[in-house]
């Protein structure tokens, strides 16, 4: 908890895909092939990666000379790579922006994250291939953020920053009755009460039996001379008729 931030400094696989960064088990598949992965960063990348942006989320109709448009407004940039499909030339929905100074880059940093940019709200970070140590690209089950509700979710990034862990062991030992001596100790004394008492209530029901049986004894007695009694009378009955 010590060292707990909810922006990761370092980048792990196994925490990012932890909603609080303290998940001892990857949950998907992707995790497993990310932590596996030997990546490096492209080499054929240049410029200076603490003075870059990454944008993304763009509508693949937008074109440099809009982002340049738009993010000259903080300050005077250097560069920008649009990144396209080799193969068809088309957008891919991302871009990287370097500027010339510090104060632009953390001024866009700053404002432009959300910012709607050919109806398509964007999504702006630092770059971190080049800047966090151990990064795994989304392609190899990497990655922070992401627009996915269901499966390979990430945390820790800007986008879906790690929520605080619960700290709940000690209310987990007091429920399970593993806390102090005092707690463990009553819980037994209980179960010997208990025991205690019903042994009592097993010995109260064996007096109570031979009694039952001498009440149940004595009603069948009755019950025998009432009937006996009751043909007596009627045989007088008879007579007298006679």
């Amino acid at each position: 908890m010590a060292d707990w931030a909810p922006i990761a400094k370092e980048y792990d696989p196994l925490k990012a895909g932890s909603i609080d960064g303290t998940d001892e088990e990857p949950h998907d598949r992707a995790i497993w092939r990310a932590m596996l992965a030997r990546y490096a960063p492209n080499k054929g990348v240049t410029g200076d990666a603490h003075l870059t942006l990454f944008v993304a989320r763009l509508n693949l109709q937008t074109t440099e000379e809009k982002l340049k448009e738009v993010f000259s407004r903080y300050g005077d940039i250097r560069k920008i790579r649009l990144v396209r499909d080799l193969v068809t030339g088309f957008s891919k929905g991302y871009a990287f922006i370097e500027y010339k100074e510090e104060h632009a880059l953390l001024k866009a940093h700053r404002d432009a994250n959300r910012l709607v940019i050919d109806q398509h709200e964007i999504f702006v970070d630092f770059e971190l291939e080049r800047t966090l140590k151990g990064w795994i690209p989304r392609r190899l089950g990497g990655g922070f953020g992401g627009k996915k509700e269901s499966g390979q979710l990430r945390f820790g990034g800007r986008d879906r920053p790690f929520r605080k862990p619960i700290n709940l062991p000690n209310m987990r030992n007091d429920f399970y009755g593993e806390g102090s001596s005092e707690k463990r100790n009553w819980s037994r004394e209980g179960t010997r009460d208990w025991r205690t008492r019903d042994r009592d209530h097993e010995r109260s029901r064996d007096k109570r039996w031979p009694e039952r049986e001498r009440s149940w004894a004595w009603g069948d007695g009755e019950r025998e001379r009432d009937s006996k009694d009751e043909r007596s009378r009627g045989r007088e009955r008879k007579d007298r008729d006679r």
